[in-house]
């Protein structure tokens, strides 16, 4: 079985119905961290500073094929059809794994049992 690492960077204010809509996808676990971040166009405050939004950073170990769908599922909603994104989503492979629960390896099989 092969491994992918999803990240999303996603606006605070979407984390939950990002964490969501992975979960319907088929994802088990992630890890959550906060961060800043800085796009290309920086958003001014009536003061003159600058803003830079609170960001949630979405990390899941998922198996390579389920990775895409819930890769899909994120971007849908970071990224509506004629609006600019919201945030970011990309997967990249694992190479070397320690330390996944049995578990969860065991709710991917079984998820790819039943797709195929």
């Amino acid at each position: 079985m092969k491994f992918s690492l999803l990240v999303a960077i996603v606006p605070e204010d979407m984390e939950q119905v990002c964490i969501d809509a992975a979960t319907e996808a088929g994802a088990i676990g992630m890890t959550l961290m906060s961060g800043r971040g800085i796009g290309g166009e920086r958003k001014k405050t009536f003061f003159g500073l600058t803003y830079e939004g609170s960001q949630s950073i979405m990390l899941l170990t998922l198996e390579k094929g389920l990775s895409l769908k819930v890769l899909k599922a994120i971007r849908q909603l970071l990224n509506p059809a004629g609006e600019d994104s919201k945030g970011l989503v990309m997967t990249l492979p694992i190479e070397h794994l320690g330390g996944i629960d049995m578990a969860q390896v065991k709710r991917f099989e079984e998820q790819l049992r039943q797709e195929v």
